[in-house]
């Protein structure tokens, strides 16, 4: 069985995922097998997107957020038709927290015309009748390609990594409703590495994190808290509830935390998903020697996306109460953000050490 004991998070160099070479690329596979059983957390370098894209991200995160409060709720996430745009500080609560203090600009696929519209599936609400307004959405779109399409390379390397035809999920990612977050937190001068978004683990398959400050925390199995240092140049990733189901309990979604620090901050998860029709389901055997003793319930991908977030955002709890819109059917009736292992005791949920 595999205890997690890690102490710190492994970097994982994807230079190989590029190569023609069938070889070089299980190679890194197999790597990235061996980080999602044992940490469930992993950096990756030599990932192809361009400095330059990232730079120009935060710079436009940078130019949205340093705006009054009242021109960015011009573009309030509540006005959107697809669940994207600016979410103001308090507009979040995840399970058994406070609401969150962080804004955010969230992204959506804007998919072509000729795909029926569904809730989180585009057409993305951008800012409008500003002289920034174009060039925030061709420097953000660029970075959300790039990402975009590194999740997909990623998709294949879980396949080799868990013994699958490469091209396994290549049908499951034709028009997925994966989300780009600009997220900010604010300076706090009273931050003395207090909790800031509590311990949770991510809905989707895997997140693709690009930060630019330190302060995320991963949950190792002795319950210890590791840090996830900002490198210079490389991502983070980290295993998602879908991810688990589908691989059978081998790769483990891992508790993690934010803390708040001093300092002002961006933060840019990918969260990448299968398209929304997908039903999310173990699609290998269970590996003896993890011990894993967990019978997965199958999730229609987007269903259970657009339930989550409903059961998140204070517009969509508001219209749910008012019977303007319905959770989708055997949908999970509480948000799974935030909810944590059954073997962390309630203290730990708090962030007590």
């Amino acid at each position: 069985m595999t205890n997690r004991s890690f102490q710190k998070i492994p970097v994982i160099s994807l230079a190989g995922l590029f190569s023609d070479q069938l070889e070089q690329r299980q190679r890194v596979a197999n790597e990235i097998a061996e980080a999602a059983e044992q940490v469930g957390f992993f950096m990756v370098r030599e990932h192809g997107i361009d400095t330059g894209v990232t730079d120009a991200l935060i710079q436009q995160a940078t130019t949205f957020f340093d705006q009054p409060l009242a021109e960015k709720m011009r573009w309030y996430i509540g006005n959107s038709v697809n669940h994207s745009g600016y979410v103001p500080a308090g507009e979040e609560q995840f399970y058994g927290s406070e609401p969150d203090q962080k804004e955010a600009y969230d992204i959506n696929y804007d998919c072509p015309a000729d795909i029926p519209a569904r809730p989180m599936l585009g057409p993305t609400q951008w800012p409008q009748n500003v002289p920034w307004a174009d060039e925030f959405k061709q420097q953000v779109s660029a970075y959300y390609a790039q990402a975009s399409d590194l999740g997909r390379r990623l998709f294949r390397a879980f396949a080799l990594a868990l013994q699958l035809d490469e091209n396994f999920f290549d049908d499951q990612l034709q028009h997925p409703p994966s989300q780009l977050r600009l997220i900010h937190y604010p300076f706090n001068p009273d931050a003395k590495d207090q909790l800031g978004i509590g311990a949770h683990t991510d809905y989707e398959c895997f997140t693709l994190l690009l930060p630019t400050s330190d302060g995320l925390e991963v949950l190792n199995g002795d319950n210890q808290w590791i840090d996830a240092p900002v490198i210079p140049g490389a991502l983070v990733v980290n295993i998602g509830d879908m991810m688990e189901i589908l691989s059978n309990g081998r790769f483990q979604a891992t508790a993690h935390r934010v803390r708040k620090v001093s300092q002002e901050r961006y933060s840019f998860p990918l969260f990448c998903s299968c398209d929304y029709d997908t039903l999310i389901q173990p699609v290998v055997a269970v590996k003896e020697e993890l011990d894993v003793k967990k019978n997965y319930q199958a999730l229609r991908c987007g269903d259970h996306l657009y339930a989550q977030t409903i059961q998140t955002f204070a517009y969509l709890k508001q219209r749910l109460a008012e019977g303007l819109i319905q959770l989708p059917q055997d949908a999970q009736t509480t948000s799974s953000f935030g909810q944590l292992r059954q073997s962390m005791t309630e203290s730990e949920q708090a962030g007590e050490q």
